[in-house]
């Protein structure tokens, strides 16, 4: 997600309903920020990949697995549809209420969100949006640098997140709030480029 503030108004989803199509955006807080161009092929084959497993391990479970684009609305308290200030598309999402879905999308926080990082997305990635996360609820929140070949996992421990775990991509990893999603790494990590 590029960086490039719309404009100076304060935006709700109503206002984004209405946006052209061939531009994304997310709102955080009223603030439009325009997503990047299509992420490089390392970065969706990471996506993918996490979606994929997710999706295969709660096969017949009530939770389900989701890959950007979706829209996730974060109202801050009941406010109606039009009026929410937060719309994010993380890459990857699992929701286990089946009441937060609808057809434009979720509303409501998903239980765990993966993002991962693009040198242009890696600070508003790591900083706004695990404040973001942590303040709605989210209950574990992944970034996966590509890069660097790490995971950092965020878990909700009360109305906080606690200290970050680090994990070396290789081996497995299993979300620690649904510990039937385990993550492996070994053969996504080979297919990266060495330069990435």
């Amino acid at each position: 997600m590029g960086l490039a503030l719309k404009d100076a108004l304060f935006h709700c989803y109503g206002d984004y309903l209405t946006w052209p199509d061939d531009v994304r955006y997310e709102l955080i807080d009223g603030v439009a920020y325009m997503m990047a161009p299509a992420p490089d092929l390392p970065h969706q084959d990471v996506a993918g990949e996490i979606y994929f497993q997710a999706r295969q391990a709660l096969q017949g479970k009530s939770c389900r697995a989701f890959i950007a684009p979706v829209d996730v609305r974060l109202p801050k308290y009941e406010e109606a549809d039009d009026k929410i200030d937060t719309v994010v598309q993380p890459d990857v999402l699992v929701v286990c209420d089946s009441n937060k879905l609808d057809r434009r999308g979720v509303r409501g926080a998903p239980d765990w969100i993966v993002e991962v990082l693009s040198p242009s997305t890696a600070g508003h990635d790591q900083i706004k949006k695990r404040q973001l996360y942590e303040r709605y609820g989210v209950r574990e929140y992944w970034l996966v640098h590509p890069v660097d070949r790490v995971l950092t996992v965020y878990r909700l421990q009360g109305d906080e997140y606690g200290k970050p775990e680090i994990y070396e991509l290789k081996g497995e990893t299993a979300v620690g709030i649904l510990p039937e999603i385990v993550i492996q790494w070994d053969d996504l990590a080979a297919r990266l480029p060495i330069d990435y």
